[in-house]
């Protein structure tokens, strides 16, 4: 699946803290960026998401690939950078068609329940729950995100969009898109897999 980056070139996002507006073409203009666009701040899947992260953040930083996180909304967003996450830098949309223009689809109410007895969710619902990540209801519940993998002056090397809301880009795959394969470690960049089959809804969505 491909996509046209001058669509959202333009578009402006906030920095957090910090409010300061830059336009999104301004990530890639001379460097690699690895962009994930979270669904909502208070999800446990996306904490979760930027969790594992944090285990190739810095093979990123070593090889000067940017790692930026984006979220459709304000909202919640001090729990999440108070909660230290996420490594990278972080945004929120300016204008929240930018999810639209990526296609990034919309659940509806039963949709979004069903998405959560998935064995992707119930597991990764498993180990965020192991981690202590917590969650809460604030904010558009029903938005999918993704991620863009880019690089200098706007080469697309990935673009990727969640069929439902615990799907992830793994960090082996990130890695390897970037031709760093050989810094992955299955026994500590821990997104390969997610175990566990429990299932709770419980501050999830």
């Amino acid at each position: 699946m491909s996509f046209d980056l001058s669509k959202i070139s333009s578009q402006k996002v906030k920095a957090i803290p910090g409010g300061e507006t830059v336009e999104m073409q301004s990530f890639w203009k001379d460097q690699n960026v690895a962009i994930i666009f979270f669904r909502r701040w208070g999800c446990m899947f996306c904490r979760l998401w930027a969790k594992e992260l944090g285990e190739i953040y810095p093979i990123l930083k070593k090889n000067n690939i940017r790692l930026v996180g984006i979220g459709i909304e304000e909202a919640g967003s001090k729990e999440f950078v108070d909660g230290k996450y996420f490594n990278g830098d972080l945004f929120y949309a300016e204008d929240k068609s930018i999810y639209q223009t990526l296609e990034f689809k919309r659940f509806n109410l039963v949709s979004i329940i069903t998405s959560l007895f998935w064995k992707q969710s119930r597991e990764a619902i498993v180990k965020g729950k192991s981690l202590g990540l917590g969650g809460d209801l604030k904010g558009d519940w029903v938005q999918t995100g993704g991620a863009l993998l880019v690089g200098p002056g706007g080469r697309l090397i990935k673009y990727f969009t969640q069929t439902g809301p615990s799907d992830h880009l793994p960090n082996a795959d990130i890695l390897k898109l970037f031709d760093l394969e050989n810094e992955y470690k299955a026994d500590t960049m821990a997104n390969k897999r997610r175990d566990g089959t429990e299932c709770s809804t419980e501050q999830t969505s």
